[in-house]
């Protein structure tokens, strides 16, 4: 079978379809009762916050694949946008709905049932109401600007994803026709007001339901006759003409202040608005009825995320995450040292971060370092990366920093880095026309004695110490020569006008990447026998390139086992006969964001292992610049071996995608324990630390750990049978 096939558009799966399926699988966390409460209530509010960029990027961009002269996407064969759109709409309408329906009905109500109370305004006891009042006169109401919308004075711009209020009013005792007004929420003040905190309770009422309350006192002569909240998402993606631009930093400095006049494309309000005031905002925002949300309850539930850390509701929480440092750091006075005994491989959150850290610190202030060479692509707010860079300038290291200035919602924060980066002495560089930087690579350049030796950390997700806590994500500390040399190349490349080196080791998109996967692919098949048969299996973020799921139909026609585990979007179909028969995908949905990229290739036995920064799809393939990393030493092949194993046998957290599209969670066996893959990483170094020997510190990790199934079976594959 071939692309060239009749049939060829129903072998891949809509990829803005796939994505909800990932948010509804997130919907289900805040369901699942074996989640603490204030834990669900967090994956509601992760919810909520993802369809916000669902829709200021994907949806904004399925609209403008609507407008005549626009050229089709290359991904989604013979798809009509029109059509696609409406698809999302509806499927989008039903996911709020559900979101809300367990919030007001669920969540909210066991919120209360513990003591977090939220107050209507139309509840407020008397003992509330007159505090409320004084607080709207003191701290709320010198803050507000009431907006009149009429002849002389347009329909404001409002600022993206931001609350605001519509009033309809109308002038006392003229009989005169209704006006309307907008008053904007706001954003510099809590979003709740804490009514009363004690031990026994915690009350609150939200902001817009204060300012809601005592609208009259803005619009003296009028009387308010309807209001209502609203909040408008904007389109967000940057489109920067990068060939033209002069200067790149300035050029997104520029659209970043377009993109807060987006054209909206979401319209949330609330259920009790007045059929008057939707028409009103229909008018002036130029919305279609498709585009507007009326919900019943809060909007922009996100706010619930602060939740999560509300003092006093510990046993409502997930045990603390105590993160521990990998024993191969332990009883060697540099890291250096312990980096060039051999590689190591951390595994983060479970790992501490703080090894990377460790490294970027040790380098700054080592005075055989003589360079550091680093990727940035999304860092901390406060980030002790950026600092360690600074300091190593400040040292008279040669720091040279790319910072990829176009990684989307934080490029201004990118910005700001940068430009503390560059007054600190460092050397830095501002991505690439054309091209996203997406790698994660640091390499620290040392003198030792009379040689040059180079070390190495690649990771799969950024160098971010906040999001290190929640994602899970492999790294790989490395002096390995050659990955050195390779290393260095790159760079060069980046930074100056190399031309493409050799690579020895590694492989890099956008020139040899997707080559270098396919021809493992190729390869598996070709090494494919009876009585050696093959297997791929692969953990990303998500699958999209049709070259590469091409490729995967090839293998599994030829009978070569495929087991995926994506945690987001799928555009392969499994389990199509004559397609993907061979072929399953599994989705994890839990504590932590699955944010790794682990290839494996059974390689006739031989047993291929990778990690990357790149996801499986066009973008990272042709459109950025990612690195693959081989492993190579026989025991991190082993833990890799054995960390896949746990999480393809999780029958907890896990779902299936089926041939249609749909995920269904698996389950234990009647009578099995479940196996939940995220609890026995969580256990594990703390069972470990516990049998260390004293003279071992506590926070050490002890591994590689026996592996839950025997991949060496040939009929291996991640059921309870196995």
């Amino acid at each position: 079978m071939t692309p060239a096939d009749a049939d060829a558009a129903s072998w891949y799966l809509d990829e803005e379809l796939s994505w909800l399926a990932f948010n509804e699988r997130v919907i289900e966390e805040a369901t699942d009762p074996a989640n603490p409460l204030l834990e669900r209530v967090k994956f509601a509010a992760i919810a909520a916050s993802n369809l916000d960029e669902f829709f200021a990027v994907r949806v904004a961009q399925l609209r403008e694949l609507t407008r005549p002269g626009h050229k089709r996407r290359e991904n989604v064969p013979h798809a009509r946008a029109n059509e696609r759109l409406q698809a999302v709409s509806q499927r989008t309408h039903q996911q709020v709905a559900l979101l809300y329906e367990i919030l007001q009905q669920d969540l909210l109500p066991r919120l209360e049932a513990e003591g977090i109370r939220f107050f209507t305004p139309e509840a407020l006891p008397p003992a509330y109401a007159q505090a409320v009042e004084a607080h709207f006169l003191q701290q709320i109401q010198p803050v507000l600007t009431p907006m009149a919308v009429d002849a002389s004075r347009p329909f404001p711009l409002l600022a993206n994803k931001r609350l605001n209020l519509a009033v309809m009013l109308r002038r006392q005792g003229l009989g005169a026709e209704p006006v309307f007004a907008v008053v904007q929420v706001p954003p510099g003040l809590p979003r709740t007001i804490t009514l009363r905190s004690d031990p026994d309770v915690d009350d609150f009422i939200l902001l817009e339901d204060v300012i809601q309350r005592y609208l009259h006192t803005l619009f003296a002569g009028y009387d308010v006759l309807s209001s209502a909240p609203f909040r408008i998402t904007r389109k967000a993606d940057l489109s920067v003409d990068e060939s033209g631009a002069e200067d790149l930093l300035e050029a997104i400095q520029a659209e970043l202040k377009k993109r807060r006049k987006g054209e909206p494309v979401r319209l949330e309000i609330a259920a009790a608005m007045s059929p008057e005031l939707e028409a009103f905002l229909l008018d002036a925002l130029e919305v279609e009825p498709r585009d507007i949300y009326r919900v019943s309850g809060p909007l922009d539930p996100t706010f619930l995320m602060s939740f999560s850390a509300i003092a006093g509701y510990e046993d409502l929480r997930f045990d603390e995450l105590k993160p521990v440092l990998p024993s191969a750091f332990g009883g060697v006075s540099s890291i250096f040292e312990a980096i060039a005994r051999q590689d190591i491989l951390v595994h983060h959150p479970y790992e501490s971060f703080e090894s990377v850290l460790h490294f970027i610190r040790e380098a700054a202030e080592d005075p055989g370092v003589l360079a550091i060479k680093q990727t940035l692509y999304r860092v901390s707010g406060s980030s002790p990366v950026v600092a360690a860079l600074a300091r190593a300038a400040e040292m008279g290291k040669q720091v040279t920093v790319l910072v990829e200035l176009k990684a989307r919602f934080d490029e201004e924060n990118n910005i700001a880095w940068a430009k503390r980066l560059e007054e600190a002495g460092c050397h830095v560089i501002y991505g690439l026309v054309g091209l996203k930087t997406h790698c994660k690579v640091t390499l620290v350049v040392r003198r030792e004695g009379g040689t040059i030796k180079r070390y190495m950390h690649f990771g799969t997700g950024n160098y971010n110490d906040q999001t290190a806590r929640v994602y899970t994500d492999v790294g790989l500390f490395t002096a390995n020569d050659e990955m050195g040399a390779d290393a260095s190349h790159s760079f060069n490349h980046l930074s100056g006008y190399a031309e493409v080196p050799h690579y020895q080791q590694l492989a890099l998109a956008p020139e040899r990447l997707r080559e270098t996967l396919l021809d493992l692919v190729h390869e598996e098949v070709r090494r494919h026998t009876p009585s050696q048969p093959g297997y791929i299996r692969l953990q990303m973020n998500a699958l999209t390139d049709m070259v590469l799921i091409n490729a995967l139909y090839a293998a599994s026609q030829a009978g070569v086992r495929i087991d995926l585990l994506i945690r987001g979007i799928c555009a392969l179909r499994p389990g199509v006969p004559g397609l993907s028969e061979h072929i399953r995908v599994f989705s994890m949905v839990g504590r932590f964001l699955e944010h790794c990229r682990i290839f494996h290739f059974r390689h006739g036995g031989e047993e291929r292992y990778y990690i990357s920064s790149a996801d499986w799809r066009r973008r990272n393939m042709d459109h950025r610049v990612e690195l693959l990393v081989p492993i190579l030493q026989p025991d991190i092949r082993e833990r890799l071996r054995a960390l896949l194993d746990t999480q393809f046998a999780d029958t907890v957290k896990m779902r299936e995608l089926t041939p249609d599209g749909t995920y269904v969670r698996r389950q234990a066996e009647s009578g099995a324990e479940g196996w939940h893959a995220q609890a026995r990483f969580l256990a594990l170094p703390r069972h470990a630390s516990e049998r260390a020997p004293k003279r071992v510190e506590r926070r050490q990790l002890v591994v590689p750990w026996t592996p839950p199934v025997d991949l060496s079976a040939p009929e291996f594959s991640p059921t309870l049978e196995d």
